[in-house]
């Protein structure tokens, strides 16, 4: 499949997000807003992830459902594809999380086998084991959920077109998991940050519309092709001014949990996707770039799931282990985040390069495809 620069960026500059997120945590902890912003980067940069996620697997899905004989074994073809791209990367990856903290002498979750089954936090707070992880169950679910109702939706007598059954499907998702927000807002007495991060944003079920969004995108380039492509620009600069509006005003007004919990608990992570969603008409569009731009860009986007794995669980508490990063200050903690940055890059790409490279062209081989598609 050839490469399109635009969502390339974005894979970049989510993953980028992230990870200096998690370098807030070098620095030393007077720096106030400077660490604030950072912080809301790494929570930002995964909802860029979920929504560009969705247009992927929404654009394949919408060609399968629409265009071919959609039955179980297309789910179990979009299935076993999906697989082979996430999941030898995160068991390989959840193994080396039980060495890294079995190493340091980390007590490890009573609950450890959730984490086979993606479940460690489903309907509940998730440990504080392979704290990454939390992401990659509600893609999973969600890559699980949306085809198993464009399945059951064919056992349903309707002169509705399969078109626009898939666009009703993907609004009957995004509508149902708003409302367990909305639940969860009526029904959760306390008002803080970090309880919020650890028991709404951070649990599937109240997080897949996250995902759905980019599939409503991917639905909006197919079928509003005319106007997915003529209102780019005006739908970049609207969604740019809506994200970046809505987490200043956040930030710099203090719009605290405690006193604006329906703002938090509703509004603000589906505001923050809708605003995503705007701008991938004109980024799905950026087909190319000069080299000298789109080769960094590339290697970035390419290498970006092995980082996301390994900056924080594995390769920041090794080296936080090793090396205390309070034990520095001033040029020194700037030659510790490189040298950090170092480590993520390189060991990122031999992960890449070496097994997630090899396990995913595994599933387009004769042997993959006779035996489970």
């Amino acid at each position: 499949m050839r490469r399109v620069f635009g969502l390339d960026l974005v894979r970049a500059i989510a993953i980028i997000m992230v990870v200096f997120s998690h370098v807030a945590w070098i620095i030393p902890k007077n720096k106030g807003l400077l660490l604030d912003i950072m912080s809301v980067f790494g929570l930002l940069g995964v909802e860029i992830f979920f929504v560009l996620s969705g247009f992927l697997i929404g654009r394949i899905l919408y060609r399968l459902y629409v265009f071919e004989d959609f039955g179980f074994s297309s789910v179990f073809y979009f299935w076993v594809r999906r697989w082979f791209r996430t999941l030898p990367n995160y068991y390989l990856v959840l193994l080396i999380n039980i060495g890294v903290a079995v190493y340091v002498g980390a007590i490890l979750p009573n609950n450890l086998w959730t984490y086979a089954l993606f479940i460690q936090n489903f309907s509940w707070r998730m440990p504080a084991f392979f704290m990454e992880s939390w992401s990659l169950s509600i893609e999973e679910f969600a890559y699980i959920l949306g085809p198993l109702l464009l399945f059951s939706a064919g056992f349903i007598k309707t002169r509705i077109s399969k078109s626009k059954m898939f666009l009703y499907v993907t609004l009957l998702v995004i509508l149902l998991f708003i409302a367990t927000k909305v639940i969860y807002n009526i029904n959760e007495a306390t008002r803080t940050l970090i309880h919020w991060n650890e028991s709404l944003k951070a649990v599937v079920i109240y997080r897949l519309d996250a995902v759905y969004y980019g599939v409503l995108a991917a639905y909006i380039s197919i079928v509003k092709t005319r106007l997915w492509k003529s209102t780019k620009y005006v739908s970049f600069a609207l969604g740019v001014m809506v994200f970046t509006g809505l987490n200043i005003i956040m930030l710099m007004k203090g719009i605290r949990i405690n006193e604006h919990p329906f703002v938090w608990n509703v509004l603000y992570l589906p505001i923050n996707s809708m605003a995503i969603l705007l701008m991938f008409p004109l980024l799905s569009e950026m087909k190319t770039a000069p080299q000298i731009i789109s080769k960094p860009i590339t290697s970035i986007s390419l290498t970006s799931y092995a980082i996301y794995l390994l900056h924080n669980s594995v390769i920041l508490q090794l080296l936080q282990y090793f090396v205390p990063a309070n034990s520095f200050s001033g040029f020194d903690t700037l030659v510790y985040i490189m040298v950090y940055l170092s480590i993520v890059v390189l060991s990122s790409y031999m992960l890449y390069r070496f097994f997630e490279k090899p396990m995913t062209r595994l599933r387009d081989s004769n042997f993959i495809k006779n035996r489970f598609i």
